[in-house]
Parts: C-alpha cells; sequence; structure tokens
C-alpha cells in the first residue's frame, strides 16, 4: 500500500538542479542556491505522500503557541516557488491588530505552490503533512526550505545550534485509495483525539464531543478542510470529492473508529 524512504542531502553529485526559471526574478542569492536542488528521487508527479518527523531526541518541536503558528505559516509560505531570502522577516507575524494572518503579501509574485496539502497535524515532538506531488521535485524542495527554514527561525528564537528535528524527514507514498482515506483520518482527527481528554479510549465514547475538540483545533487541519477556517494552506484535491461535506466526513471517522482496526489499515505510524 505505500513505499517508505528516508531522505537526507548526500554528496552534490547525487543531487540534480532545479530549472533556473523556477526561481528567476525572484530574490534568491546566488551563494544560496544550493538549497534549491532536489534529490533524484522515486516521487512522480500525482503521488500522493505521507511525510512526518519528530523532534532531535525526541524533543519537543514546539515550545509555545507561537512557535506553533510559526510552523503552519512555514508550511503555508514555503509552499510556493517564489524564494524570498529571511522569509520571516519578510512576513508580520501579526497584523495591526493582533491577529494572526496568512494572507499573500501583495509584493509577492502570483502563488504557485510546489505541491499539494490536502491535510496536516502538528503535536509538541512531531509532525504530519498529506502531500500530492504536482511539479517534479516539489515534496524535496518544500521539505528542503522548510527544515531549513524552521530550524533557523528556532535556533535563532531559543540562542541554540543543531537541528531541531531528529534527522532528515520520513515519506511514505500512498498506493491505495482506501489508505488514502484512513490516513486522513488519522492524520486530522485520531492524532488530536489523543489528546482529547480521557484520549482515544474516552473519544470512542463521546464521539461528537472528540469531533468537536478536533474541529477546534487550530494546529491541525480538520476546519480547514470544511472551510471552518481558511489559512490558505490544504487543497483538499481528490479528497473533497471522497468527502464532500462534514457530515459524510464524521460519519466516515465514526465508523473508522468503531468498525476497523486503523493501525491493521495503516500500520505502524506510531513516532516513538
Amino acid at each position: 500500500m505505500s513505499d517508505i524512504y528516508t531522505f537526507s542531502y548526500p554528496h552534490i553529485d547525487n543531487l540534480v538542479p532545479i530549472l533556473y526559471t523556477k526561481i528567476e526574478n525572484t530574490s534568491v542569492d546566488v551563494r544560496h542556491l544550493h538549497l534549491y536542488y532536489t534529490m533524484k528521487r522515486e516521487f512522480k508527479v500525482g503521488d500522493f505522500i505521507h511525510v512526518y518527523n519528530r523532534g532531535n531526541r525526541k524533543m519537543p518541536i514546539v515550545r509555545d503557541e507561537n512557535d506553533k503558528w510559526r510552523f503552519l505559516k512555514a508550511i503555508r509560505f514555503f509552499n510556493d516557488e517564489y524564494a524570498p531570502l529571511n522569509l520571516f522577516r519578510q512576513l508580520n507575524f501579526f497584523t495591526k491588530s493582533g491577529e494572526r494572518h496568512f494572507n499573500w503579501p501583495k509584493t509577492w509574485p502570483e502563488r504557485k505552490p510546489l505541491v499539494k496539502i490536502l491535510a496536516y497535524c502538528l503535536k509538541e515532538n512531531h509532525f504530519h503533512l498529506l502531500l500530492k506531488e504536482i511539479d517534479v521535485g516539489g515534496v524535496s524542495m518544500l521539505m528542503k526550505k522548510f527544515g531549513d527554514g524552521f530550524t533557523n527561525f528556532t535556533n535563532i528564537k531559543y540562542e541554540e545550534v543543531g537541528s531541531v528535528f531528529q534527522g532528515s524527514y520520513k515519506a511514505k507514498i500512498i498506493r491505495d485509495i482506501e489508505y488514502l482515506q484512513y490516513l486522513d483520518f488519522y492524520i486530522q482527527v485520531f492524532n488530536p483525539f489523543q489528546d482529547f481528554p480521557g484520549g482515544i479510549e474516552r473519544s470512542f465514547q463521546d464521539f461528537d464531543k472528540a469531533f468537536d475538540f478536533a474541529l477546534d483545533n487550530p494546529f491541525c487541519s480538520l476546519s480547514e478542510s470544511f472551510r471552518k477556517t481558511n489559512l490558505g494552506i490544504i487543497n483538499r484535491d481528490v479528497l473533497e470529492e471522497m468527502f464532500p461535506n462534514i457530515e459524510i466526513y464524521k460519519k466516515f471517522t465514526q465508523d473508522a473508529l468503531l468498525n476497523k482496526n486503523v493501525k491493521e489499515v495503516l500500520g505502524k505510524l506510531t513516532l516513538e
């Protein structure tokens, strides 16, 4: 149902440059062109990919709420062919009114996403992304930009050095539609259910409350999936056709909890 790969960045001979047309007319400095190389990997246009990673030495990757919002901004604004240097300096983290915003800057070129982000969930010490490759090298470029950018932000803020994440990101290519559906459920419902008071077991008993709990979680994509919020991060792609409204999706997730062993369908997804 899926193929797993662990990604690293070996000697430059194993890399191939992305076409210059992807980065021309941007603010990329020639000294930073090494960031815009993509690996010769197995991803094909149209592939659905589960990307995940956890904190170095199982430590938190986010330490306060501002870190969590920065994480969401990173996956929103790094997901583009435009590659500004010092992205976080260019973005005002707060609007003048003090509210967080995700509006595309008017001074930037028209948006050209690297990938489609179908679902996401951020936990204290790990994250999950469900991505679709829409252009060759898009996933690799996004994760390189995200990994470097978020690590730099964290190290500057906390006056530290080293990687925030435990090695390179992990990736599974999804080959099966049923697996894709259950993975989507696992990322944006099952993960928040783990934080519901009483955990998964209580979620079985108080499903409606648990589902609302997940819907209110700003750091998982469930609310954006059904237009309760709009951060401009996700594109549901085929999942929007499978689950056109929240009632159908809610019934599916309840059935998944009651009638299916999610771990049997998805395999071992916990990040130990």
